[in-house]
């Protein structure tokens, strides 16, 4: 019983693991992509509108 109890942690981990990076993959691209490229252009835009208003 000594080898399941040894075996146990890494085996949670790897499976831990393997899920995180199945997730990561699925969220990259299609409609999420295309809302997060809106986000991130949406914030530049408004730190370079306010950039520019410092300047004038």
């Amino acid at each position: 019983m000594d080898y399941v109890a040894a075996l146990t942690p890494p085996l949670v981990m790897a499976v831990a693991f393997t899920a995180l990076i199945v997730t990561i993959v699925r969220t990259q691209g299609g409609a999420n992509k295309a809302k997060e490229d809106g986000l991130v252009d949406a914030a530049v835009s408004r730190a370079e509108a306010a950039r520019q208003k410092r300047r004038s």
